[in-house]
């Protein structure tokens, strides 16, 4: 299987299908595995890249923690469609994944046709409520140092199934990747200028709030709350996952040119 190398650090991702570049990330502690009820639809008529962050199933775990950021992995994602030879993608992931895509946005928003932002926070405006996130981020690095993997046992679907070589990846993930630092993406929501989903299980109950806040401050943002769905919503509800999604991405085959946008002047 294909991988990239980021300054040492192996980046592990497949491509699945062909047509428009759909770039989807996993939740954290989860893997590209968390997609595979959705690879045959999404790659009818899409090139699927999916991918392992940082830390996690097949990719590199490096021992440096300085070596897992919300910087670096928008960085490794704008490597993946290089490697994959576009320049623009339809960018979107679920929880972790998501709120890298909007952070991936923020950053190269030239980069995105369109955002598919699935059970995701944006992170927070008050510094205390962003403490609060960060403290549970930390015990949640110390817990996989002190258990290992036994952890993900008893965790949401997404990832009780999922497959690491160690628990040391997730615990400086943890640290790096899920802890955040600013209000930048947050901030920057009402900024957004392509089409947005956002997708949301009715039972993940730490997300409504978050989706509708995410709905009223993106211009023009759709939002789809699917019935007896947790957080895990592709994998609780599959077909109903799909038969949200694939309107969405049609929508923009109908009316997106297919040329693609040229690059900023640096």
């Amino acid at each position: 299987m294909p991988t990239i190398d980021r300054d040492g650090v192996r980046i592990y991702y497949e491509v699945h299908g062909s047509g428009p570049p759909l770039l989807l990330t996993h939740g954290y502690s989860s893997t590209s595995g968390m997609w595979q009820g959705q690879i045959a639809a999404l790659s009818k008529h899409h090139k699927l890249v999916l991918w392992d962050m940082r830390g996690h199933g097949q990719s590199d775990y490096p021992s440096d923690p300085a070596a897992y950021s919300e910087a670096l992995t928008v960085a490794d994602m704008a490597a993946l469609l290089d490697a994959v030879g576009t320049e623009s993608a339809i960018v979107g992931g679920l929880s972790l994944g998501g709120y890298m895509s909007l952070a991936f946005y923020r950053a190269h928003p030239n980069r995105v046709r369109a955002l598919l932002i699935i059970d995701t926070g944006p992170g927070f405006k008050k510094d205390e409520a962003r403490e609060v996130w960060n403290k549970r981020a930390y015990d949640t690095g110390d817990r996989f140092e002190r258990e290992g993997l036994e952890v993900l046992k008893s965790a949401s679907r997404e990832r009780s199934g999922v497959i690491h070589r160690d628990a040391s990846g997730l615990a400086r993930a943890a640290r790096g990747m899920l802890t955040q630092r600013d209000a930048r993406v947050i901030e920057s929501l009402p900024h957004i200028k392509v089409p947005s989903l956002i997708v949301v299980g009715a039972d993940d109950t730490p997300f409504l709030a978050a989706s509708d806040y995410m709905a009223a401050k993106i211009p023009g943002a759709q939002k789809m709350v699917i019935p007896a769905a947790g957080h895990a919503v592709n994998i609780d509800q599959p077909q109903a996952f799909i038969d949200t999604v694939l309107p969405f991405l049609d929508s923009l085959d109908a009316k997106a040119p297919h040329t693609a946008p040229q690059k900023a002047a640096s």
